[in-house]
């Protein structure tokens, strides 16, 4: 049942939703290139604002990131081993492919993972409580991880696995940051 439910998402956001526009956009929104720029737009603004606590902060966010992706993709990908739909000879024939392919597993997504865990962390450590940018920062993830399943690379299930990890991840990394590291960080409102 789950894997018809999984199939039919994955279509629908595969196929069905296709259309000129996004197949131009999907393919570099995705892509951690695209977003270097607000990566060093934050790295900036904590050094310049917050110093050593900036860099300790940066540092936590890097070891997070490094935290999930080890877990997903040397740990989780390897043992379930689960192929792409663009590699499922029972569905590439139908994948609307927008990127290479990639010869790694599927199973769990690590671009919704890391950015996940990036999200969560910044959520927890930051302490931030404004509830229209914790909206704004998980539906940035969430994009993500449903351009992964529009380009073809990912089934519905190894986004919502991948964005599930990172959110644990994320959440006990950032707490942990927030509560012995940065613990006079000033909350951001």
């Amino acid at each position: 049942m789950f894997s018809v439910l999984d199939n039919a998402i994955f279509h629908f956001i595969n196929s069905t939703l296709h259309n000129s526009a996004l197949n131009k956009i999907m393919p570099y929104y995705r892509s951690m290139y695209l977003w270097i720029p607000a990566y060093t737009f934050l790295a900036v603004y904590l050094l310049s604002n917050f110093g050593k606590k900036g860099l300790i902060f940066i540092l936590c966010a890097g070891l997070t990131i490094g935290i999930t992706d080890t877990l997903s993709s040397k740990v989780i990908k390897p043992t379930v081993q689960r192929l792409r739909p663009c590699q499922d000879d029972s569905v590439k024939a139908q994948v609307k492919l927008l990127v290479q392919c990639g010869s790694g597993y599927s199973f769990p997504s690590s671009h919704a993972a890391n950015h996940f865990a990036l999200v969560s962390f910044l959520i927890a450590a930051a302490r931030i409580k404004n509830r229209l940018a914790v909206a704004a920062l998980i539906l940035w993830a969430l994009s993500i991880g449903v351009a992964q399943i529009y380009v073809g690379l990912h089934y519905p299930s190894d986004v919502l696995v991948g964005s599930l990890l990172g959110l644990a991840v994320g959440n006990m990394m950032g707490w942990l940051t927030g509560k012995y590291i940065l613990r006079d960080l000033k909350p951001t409102d």
